[in-house]
């Protein structure tokens, strides 16, 4: 193994010890977002909930993460329009319950802690980017060529 893959599977592990990741509010994110792929419940008002939310985000605690958190946010919207159906279930999970815990209020940190507020959201972004990054680069990959195409078909 190369030295930058390891090294990338090292910041890996460590992510999935922080303590967000092992918090109370992100496995209820996980709940409900197992029961909304089971059941497509409430899907359009997660979307709607979570890009509110994001409008109001300050995008610099993301870092490299934010076009990630943009990208679940179309995707899902996509999702939810039946326009895009080429992701798995454990993906489509993940992603919801990184959506799930940035629209709840009271996670970890409570997002209106000064300063504070968006680091555990963020940690949750990160880590689901990393977990789903092959999807959302295929959803991306998609648009792009959606882009060019005529509007006669949606992703292909």
């Amino acid at each position: 193994m190369t030295k930058t893959k390891m090294k990338s599977t090292v910041e890996r592990r460590s992510s999935y010890e922080k303590p967000t990741l092992r918090s109370e509010a992100f496995a209820r994110a996980v709940r409900k977002a197992k029961l909304r792929v089971v059941g497509s419940g409430g899907l359009r008002s997660l979307f709607e909930q979570a890009a509110r939310k994001a409008g109001s985000l300050p995008r610099h605690q993301f870092k490299e993460n934010w076009p990630y958190l943009q990208t679940m946010l179309r995707l899902i919207g996509a999702y939810e329009r039946g326009e895009y159906k080429h992701v798995s279930n454990d993906d489509l999970t993940w992603i919801m319950a990184a959506l799930n815990y940035l629209v709840d209020p009271f996670d970890l940190i409570p997002d209106m802690t000064p300063l504070l507020g968006f680091v555990d959201d963020a940690t949750v972004v990160g880590f689901v980017a990393d977990k789903t990054r092959q999807t959302l680069d295929e959803f991306e990959k998609c648009l792009t060529r959606r882009r060019r195409e005529p509007r006669d078909h949606p992703y292909a």
